[in-house]
């Protein structure tokens, strides 16, 4: 990556912007051999084994949200970048097929926030699995059919939703966080080093497979100490890595579906983007994700049928989804009470969605989504 960004870049010159391009175009397509990919787990030069902390998760405790014992985690950290710690996939086996069903079916749901909300009136936004799910799920015709409302879904936001408009959140504007996502987030956090994690906030991008997510910094929550998690499922993606500016050649790597990223420390407020969705490598393919076929006694996971694994199925064939997990307050401080004034209610009071602003677009024929 470090002979790619010397050839591309002059002193003085948007690195990140350069790469993000070269990456992101289609003719010619991109020479994809200086993308880091932890899949292979054989540390080098600019990779390094990351150290975990078992004792701080239970073998029970990890089952029980679908993951691996820690011991077996396979984590690494990247030369440059504290804080930094990417695991390659430590769910197990049969367990992505139950939060693909969650991002996909549960999450959407009401009072949680998406990007449909803002051109459509709430009656028509409260079951988008349900009115999308019969035409996802049967085999194609061979027709063009028209886009599922599950198919135009681009974000959606839980627990203190995100002003797109003002880039702060707003003590007003919050739902219940997901405990079983939470469970998962704490498990993870534990053993990294954060033992006292709570999640708070979660944006949730879907992306396409012209879809692409801009250069951004992660910094409207209250508290930095705390690591932002990065949980993908479905396709994969290219991810870019950079640095405090925009002058700093980001570092190209390969996310597959269950890997997880987590950033703290100096790594939490990097500039950072995706440029490029991807066809999934042949052992992360579809036959390996699906439900597994017991569920762990006393655990979040619950059994997930075959109607809805079809159409799980049917969604990651040509798209991944990303789940972006932070904790916004710090201690001592508190959100301001007043509500953002591009919040939309109803006449009852019930949130129903945001302006969008246009900050932070993910390049896409048909999409306005931003991610934080």
């Amino acid at each position: 990556m470090a002979k790619m960004a010397a050839s591309m870049v002059e002193s003085g010159e948007d690195a990140f912007r350069k790469i993000f391009k070269f990456y992101k175009r289609r003719e010619p397509p991109p020479d994809l051999r200086d993308v880091t990919d932890f899949c292979c787990g054989v540390p080098g030069d600019k990779i390094f084994p990351a150290k975990l902390d078992p004792a701080a998760v239970s073998d029970e405790e990890a089952a029980r949200v679908g993951l691996k014992p820690v011991r077996d985690w396979r984590a690494f950290g990247l030369q440059g970048y504290p804080g930094f710690i990417f695991i390659s996939n430590p769910f197990l086996r049969g367990s992505h097929a139950f939060w693909i069903r969650q991002c996909l079916k549960t999450y959407p749901q009401k009072p949680n926030i998406c990007n449909l909300d803002m051109h459509m009136c709430p009656a028509d936004t409260q079951d988008i699995w349900g009115r999308s799910a019969h035409d996802l799920g049967s085999a194609s015709s061979g027709k063009r059919r028209p886009k599922t409302l599950l198919e135009k879904l681009r974000w959606v936001t839980l627990g203190y939703h995100y002003n797109w408009d003002t880039k702060t959140y707003s003590a007003n504007n919050h739902t219940v966080f997901p405990a079983d996502l939470h469970s998962l987030s704490f498990q993870i956090t534990a053993a990294c080093g954060f033992p006292e994690f709570s999640s708070e906030a979660a944006i949730l991008n879907y992306y396409r497979s012209d879809s692409s997510l801009g250069i951004h910094v992660d910094e409207s929550e209250l508290d930095h100490t705390r690591p932002l998690l990065s949980f993908s499922f479905g396709q994969s993606a290219i991810f870019l890595l950079g640095g405090t500016c925009r002058q700093d050649a980001p570092t190209a790597m390969f996310m597959h579906s269950g890997d997880v990223m987590v950033m703290s420390g100096q790594s939490r407020l990097l500039y950072h983007a995706v440029p490029r969705i991807l066809p999934a490598p042949q052992e992360r393919a579809l036959e390996n994700l699906g439900p597994a076929s017991a569920q762990q006694d006393g655990g979040v996971l619950e059994p997930v049928s075959d109607e809805d694994w079809a159409v799980c199925c049917r969604y990651i064939q040509s798209s991944r989804v990303n789940v972006t997990v932070r904790q916004v307050l710090a201690p001592g401080r508190s959100l301001p009470e007043t509500p953002p004034a591009s919040l939309q209610r109803t006449a009852g009071g019930q949130v129903v969605g945001y302006h969008d602003g246009g900050k932070r677009k993910r390049s896409n024929s048909d999409s306005n989504t931003v991610e934080t």
